[in-house]
């Protein structure tokens, strides 16, 4: 643990870092709910009000790398206090919009704000916590975006059914006045000074943008998609060609040539593209095949975040003492197993059986996520923790995107009944190779941690050293 800050309250520290990721994620889930009052009372089409949404998504996905290298070269807290402020400021906007574009701008200016958060908050938990209670810590965080997650739309439907839709934004200026005041309580380490390459920052900003606006639009308008595909293949490629010769890059090139963070990384996408998939795909198949209102769909999709929630925790104690890939391994393992069975099993009219499912989902993925995101961190250096936060929210909206452009393709070439049980099998895959990929990560461990036949003959606790090494990656 860095020495300054024993001289802060820990404790404050944290709640800082998790009081403002549940700000960020609460008020995604929030948003999401209110899309058909904002459409009505701004008198815009159903799919126009998506643009709330994705909006926010594109400018998250825009900033989680500049707002990662903007906190390497400037300091954790002070980049992560901005983001508070902007995201609080912005979110004022949203609730004086008088029209959509207004509405839709506020909504982009909060999500570079939650950029920074998303992007530096496991970074300064690690500057706050000792090593050995890293996984602890990111068990923490998991448990506090998986509660919010589970509470976003309930709160949402509470405020929406007692005031107007500009109050669930409204809600988000003192709480976040509250998390700038804790703020003050995390470490004031000093940046390394670096200066952004700012041609860099407009490659990767105009790449993603292309990306995730392109991907939004595959189905309704394939034409445009095709091109702004191809615009932002021909973005990542100059950016990377132009990042590759740095020592720092802006995209984490020099941390993407650690094996055990590469590993980490696929896996990471592999299971957010089958776990959005299974999310995705579950409400769906409650209402056409089994015939449930929203409400009750809802109540059975519920325990799956909230057995995140309580898995989490433990999983994080877990993988400070565990193999971290044979975590993995379980968890994608038990996620694939559950998303397998709803795929294939026949429930014969009791849809209560999907609700031992979607637990069974959430104790997987909670055993799967805590360590990987651990291992993600350890391997990166104290002073690219912002890389590797970077590099984390990268991979979960990338699978996230992922994840939606299949199920929207499904949708096109199958009935709605018959869609979601495909695409819960295609999750079920999918995670399953999450696991897979794992185990490269224990294999290349063990590899490195046999010594080469000349040396085999040293002695055997330098071996044996060597091992319990390499098992701990």
């Amino acid at each position: 643990m860095n020495p300054s800050t024993t001289q802060l309250p820990r404790a404050a520290a944290v709640a800082a870092v998790l009081a403002a990721m549940v700000l960020v994620v609460l008020d995604a889930g929030i948003a999401n709910v209110a899309l058909p009052t904002i459409a009505r009372s701004l008198q815009v089409t159903p799919g126009m009000s998506v643009w709330v949404i994705t909006a926010y998504q594109t400018a998250l996905v825009m900033g989680l790398l500049p707002c990662a290298a903007l906190g390497e070269s400037q300091g954790h807290r002070g980049v992560f206090a901005i983001g508070v402020a902007v995201f609080t400021a912005a979110s004022a906007l949203c609730a004086l919009s008088p029209s959509l574009p207004w509405l839709v701008a506020a909504r982009f200016l909060q999500g570079l704000g939650g950029a920074a958060v998303m992007s530096l908050g496991v970074a300064l938990l690690r500057s706050i916590v000792p090593r050995q209670q890293l996984g602890a810590a990111i068990g923490w965080n998991a448990l506090a975006v998986a509660l919010s997650s589970a509470a976003g739309p309930t709160i949402g439907a509470l405020i929406l059914s007692h005031a107007s839709w500009p109050w669930l934004f409204l809600l988000n200026v003192p709480l976040g006045a509250a998390v700038l005041l804790a703020a003050r309580a995390l470490p004031a380490l000093k940046g390394t000074g670096r200066w952004l390459d700012l041609i860099s920052v407009a490659l990767n900003a105009g790449a993603l943008a292309a990306l995730v606006i392109g991907a939004e639009l595959l189905i309704e308008k394939p034409a445009v998609a095709v091109l702004l595909l191809g615009a932002a293949a021909l973005g990542l490629t100059m950016l990377v060609r132009r990042e590759m010769p740095k020592a720092v890059p802006l995209v984490p090139l020099d941390l993407l040539r650690s094996p055990s963070l590469r590993v980490s990384v696929i896996a990471s996408v592999s299971c957010f593209s089958g776990t959005t998939l299974g999310l995705m795909a579950l409400p769906f198949y409650l209402q056409h095949s089994f015939e449930l209102d929203a409400l009750t769909t809802g109540l059975h999709m519920t325990p799956w975040p909230l057995t995140v929630a309580l898995v989490a925790p433990l999983a994080g104690r877990l993988a400070d003492r565990m193999p971290t890939s044979w975590l993995c391994v379980t968890g994608a393992g038990i996620l694939a197993v559950a998303l397998g069975a709803a795929s294939l099993w026949p429930f014969q009219g009791r849809p209560q059986a999907l609700v031992l499912i979607t637990v069974v989902c959430g104790i997987g993925f909670g055993l799967f996520q805590v360590p990987n995101n651990r291992n993600m961190f350890l391997s990166a250096p104290d002073e690219r923790s912002g890389a590797a936060g970077g590099m984390q929210g990268t991979a979960r909206l990338a699978g996230q995107t992922a994840g939606g452009i299949v199920m929207s393709l499904l949708f096109t070439v199958a009935s709605a009944d018959t869609a979601p049980r495909i695409a819960l099998g295609i999750a079920a895959v999918l995670t399953f190779a999450a696991g897979f990929v794992s185990m490269a990560r224990t294999a290349s461990a063990l590899n490195r941690a046999v010594p080469p036949r000349s040396e085999a003959r040293g002695p055997a606790t330098t071996r044996s050293r060597s091992l319990d090494r390499a098992a701990r990656s």
